[in-house]
Order: structure tokens, then C-alpha cells, then sequence
């Protein structure tokens, strides 16, 4: 059965979940929304809240997962992290990115801190 492109994109986002958990972050939120945007995951790593921007692309011919992150998409997110944080406490954070080719976790491309407010 092929995935449509929400459907993917929702495993691929359960796929790092996971995939982080098991390095011992903490799920926090799952897909927070509001007027700036969406943020994938909101995870905490010790004292510092992880914003998690989650990528699959199984075609690299535009650039690939990672090119897809524009700096319009990290301001949008910037936004978002920061709506987060006024209704939910400041505290320290950081921006992540997982980046995969398809939803396997063995493909996973963890980069911390991949881009900074």
C-alpha cells in the first residue's frame, strides 16, 4: 500500500519520535500548531527544549531533506518555537533537524542545533 504524502509524512514523524527517544530525549508535543506555523516534535533533552523539524525526501534532484529547510521555513519555525515558549515558559532551546530518504530509521540524519534563532 503506497503512503500519500500526509500519511508519510506522519510515519516519518513517528519514525524520529522514536528514533529519539531512544537517545534519550523526552517527547514533549507532537505536530504544535499556531498562527506562524507547525512544529514537528517539541522534545526535551535534559534542561533544553528541542524544537524538531522532521524531513523525508526520497528524491534528491531539488536538493534533498535538508535543502528543503529555506531560511523563510527556519524563520517560520523560529516563530512558532518562540509562540511555544511564551505560552508554555522560556527556557533554553535549540532547533534539530531529522532528515531521511524514506521512513526507515536506519536512514536517519540526526543534526543538533542545525540552525539557531
Amino acid at each position: 500500500m503506497k503512503l500519500n504524502k500526509n500519511n508519510a509524512g506522519r510515519e516519518a514523524e513517528k519514525i524520529a519520535a522514536t528514533f529519539l527517544q531512544s537517545k534519550g530525549l523526552r517527547l514533549i508535543a507532537e505536530n504544535y500548531h499556531c498562527r506562524f506555523g507547525e512544529i514537528d516534535l517539541v522534545m526535551q533533552d535534559g534542561k533544553t527544549l528541542v524544537f524538531v523539524e522532521v524531513r523525508m525526501r526520497s528524491n534528491a534532484r531539488f536538493g534533498g531533506a535538508s535543502s528543503s529547510i529555506t531560511p523563510q521555513k527556519q524563520q517560520k519555525l523560529i516563530l512558532t518555537a518562540q509562540h511555544y515558549l511564551q505560552a508554555h515558559g522560556e527556557q533554553a532551546c535549540r532547533f534539530d533537524a531529522i532528515l531521511m530518504p524514506t521512513a526507515q530509521m536506519e536512514q536517519i540524519e540526526w543534526i543538533c542545533n542545525a540552525f539557531s534563532a
